[in-house]
């Protein structure tokens, strides 16, 4: 690109905008340029791979830990480089802005239990709650709520809805609750909204011995796990675009959760395992120990 556009622009402008040495360029020109071997050929080849497996969502860490499973012994540094060799970016979230919940339903609202508690040491003890705006390609909004266990980040349940009735948050709770059956007392978290303190909800909380807690007022980091997760699954699917309806959203946000989300994305938080790895593995280990 350099020798292409060097009779128009100056030699030293082109390489500050392309980011090549103009050492680099000029052992180019005198055929001294680097060649990879063999090997360093095969392992581009898997980091191209890996990267294109996961739509570009992977930077180079969570390559290197996937290749590192699969037994190449390619570190961090070698990973990055091969992958800015051919221009690999991974998609970035933007900025994590929480919104702030319309609290002024007058239904009353549950304690915070979350405040000052280490996180979870099991599945199925904290789950946590949030919904959020699905944009349509009629200028209209769908609704996308989700139930994550904040052990494994695991989203047990979830539910695509043209409004936000009780049900949103209501239906997929029941559906968690009978897949995952879990002891009396999970703490069920939420921010301030009044789907989380339905008449619905609460025949829920009695009937499966549940402890709900809610976020403090005018304070949505309190949430900031479930705010996070949306973050990162509007980044990572929709880069800033739309639905097409809400079928459409339907049908992408059931393979992001399921398919790929809880079964192979992997987690910086969990070790760089998926949440359905970093559970097998919790669940070995306790039948591990048992055992002895």
């Amino acid at each position: 690109m350099v020798k292409s556009l060097a009779e128009q622009f100056k030699i030293e402008t082109l390489c500050i905008v392309l980011e090549v040495s103009r050492t680099a360029y000029y052992r180019y020109l005198r055929g001294d340029s680097y060649q990879q071997t063999p090997q360093q050929a095969e392992h581009q080849q898997l980091v191209e791979q890996v990267f294109r497996k996961h739509k570009r969502r992977y930077g180079s860490r969570r390559i290197t830990a996937e290749l590192q499973e699969k037994g190449y012994l390619l570190g961090r540094h070698q990973v990055r480089t091969l992958m800015k060799a051919v221009g690999l970016q991974a998609i970035q979230p933007k900025s994590f802005v929480p919104r702030t919940t319309d609290s002024t339903h007058g239904k009353g609202y549950w304690p915070n239990l979350l405040l000052g508690q280490p996180l979870p040491k099991a599945p199925n003890l904290v789950w946590v709650s949030d919904i959020t705006y699905l944009p349509l390609e009629n200028g209209e909004w769908g609704y996308l709520a989700a139930w994550m266990d904040l052990f494994s980040r695991r989203i047990v349940g979830w539910q695509v809805g043209e409004t936000m009735e009780d049900e949103l948050v209501v239906l997929p709770l029941r559906r968690a609750l009978q897949l995952h059956q879990p002891a009396v007392g999970l703490i069920i978290h939420s921010d301030r909204g009044g789907q989380y303190i339905s008449t619905e909800l609460k025949e829920v909380i009695r009937l499966w011995h549940l402890r709900p807690s809610m976020s403090r007022a005018d304070d949505p980091y309190d949430n900031a796990f479930a705010e996070s997760l949306w973050s990162r699954l509007k980044a990572e699917l929709l880069e800033g675009g739309v639905f097409l309806n809400i079928e459409d959203a339907y049908t992408e946000i059931f393979d992001y959760i399921e398919v790929y989300y809880n079964r192979e994305r992997k987690h910086s938080s969990l070790g760089y395992r998926s949440p359905e790895q970093f559970e097998q593995e919790y669940y070995t280990n306790l039948t591990n120990s048992v055992c002895r």
